[in-house]
């Protein structure tokens, strides 16, 4: 999976098309990603316990990872990532722009 954590991406497809947020986690068993603020779900939760409080709990869930792709940021746009070998290591790069995107551990 060419995305990691803190990767700043733009949804493609589905009901949250055309938001941008950054990558909170990464799933890669089930190749599923969580942006933050898309793909929100509220859901109705009691208190427990004593002094807590129930309501409405809005969370981001994961969506398929085949639906984002990474912005450049030199560019701007949403990209697709390829690989370049250099002295220090191996870098992702953008497809379009050629500009590096951050270092591969």
């Amino acid at each position: 999976m060419k995305l990691r954590k803190g990767d700043n991406v733009k949804v493609l497809s589905g009901n949250d098309k055309g938001k941008t947020g950054e990558i909170l986690e990464v799933i890669p068993k089930k190749n599923k990603i969580v942006v933050k603020d898309v793909n929100i779900r509220k859901r109705a939760t009691k208190p427990r316990k004593a002094g807590e409080e129930g309501g409405i709990i809005a969370s981001e869930h994961p969506i398929n990872s085949s639906n984002v792709a990474i912005v450049c940021p030199k560019c701007g746009k949403a990209v697709r990532v390829g690989y370049k070998v250099t002295e220090s290591g191996k870098v992702r790069v953008c497809k379009s722009c050629g500009a590096e995107l951050k270092k591969v551990k």
